[in-house]
């Protein structure tokens, strides 16, 4: 039995997961928003199921989110999985690229710092990566006309590259990246051609299969297939520049 940890993991593909993983007879610790999606989760869950709670977006609740997972031992697998595409409720686009920032590039990036590591690490990318192009002159937006799609297809770009520089880095670890398909879920909508089942299947396979192919580290899967990401992934010029920045931004460095 394996203990996994998913971020984004009260509703669409980080349920699925969990729901998959607990079914399969694994720890999995789900984490909420806030506590009143926690207690909805608690409410739904079934058995072989934790909480911790935390607003990604939030720094102050994204260290203590890590503090949580901590304190309740160490895991073999963390999934990241949440993420956002565009929030109009923000008002502002200045607010709504930090928040895209925050939630789907930084918070990534400190819970690998901060949560105890893991066997495994898995990195929900997705095919839009491609789009990011592999600009890092102005991650935060703050001199570029506003694109929520383009915000986007960049930070899926910089899970990718965190994955595949950590499986250089940290060659006891697997480390994967992986692209779900447009999936039915609240993000992606009831148009989307994949459902939830086939979308979390290999994820919840990365994080815990004894199978050797998913052992090899620095992988970019989709339906349970290696493919080839975009050259800045595995560019090593690229990945550093990256984390370097990730470092500014957030004053946590990798370990």
């Amino acid at each position: 039995m394996a203990r996994v940890f998913i971020t984004g993991s009260t509703d669409g593909l980080g349920l699925a997961a969990a729901q998959s993983l607990v079914a399969q007879g694994h720890e999995v610790v789900i984490h909420a928003r806030s506590k009143s999606r926690a207690a909805e989760a608690r409410l739904a869950r079934d058995g072989g199921v934790n909480v911790v709670t935390g607003d990604l977006s939030s720094l102050a609740e994204t260290l203590s989110l890590a503090d949580q997972v901590n304190s309740i031992g160490p895991m073999d697998a963390v999934i990241h999985n949440a993420g956002i595409y565009t929030t109009p409720e923000r008002g502002s686009t200045a607010e709504g690229h930090a928040t895209i920032l925050a939630v789907n590039t930084l918070a990534p990036y400190i819970l690998t710092c901060l949560i105890d590591r893991p066997q495994r690490l898995v990195y929900l990318s997705s095919g839009l990566h491609r789009g990011g192009e592999g600009s890092l002159a102005d991650i935060d937006w703050k001199r570029r006309s506003w694109d929520a799609a383009k915000a986007y297809a960049e930070s899926k770009l910089h899970v990718a590259a965190i994955a595949a520089a950590l499986a250089r880095k940290w060659p006891a670890t697997i480390c994967s990246a992986v692209d779900p398909g447009w999936v039915r879920t609240r993000m992606g909508g009831q148009a989307a051609p994949v459902d939830l089942d086939t979308g979390q299947r290999t994820q919840s396979w990365l994080a815990v299969t004894e199978e050797a192919e998913a052992k090899v580290s620095g992988g970019y899967w989709h339906n349970r297939t290696r493919q080839t990401p975009a050259h800045e992934v595995t560019d090593v010029e690229f990945q550093e520049k990256l984390l370097g920045m990730l470092h500014d931004l957030t004053g946590i460095a990798l370990p």
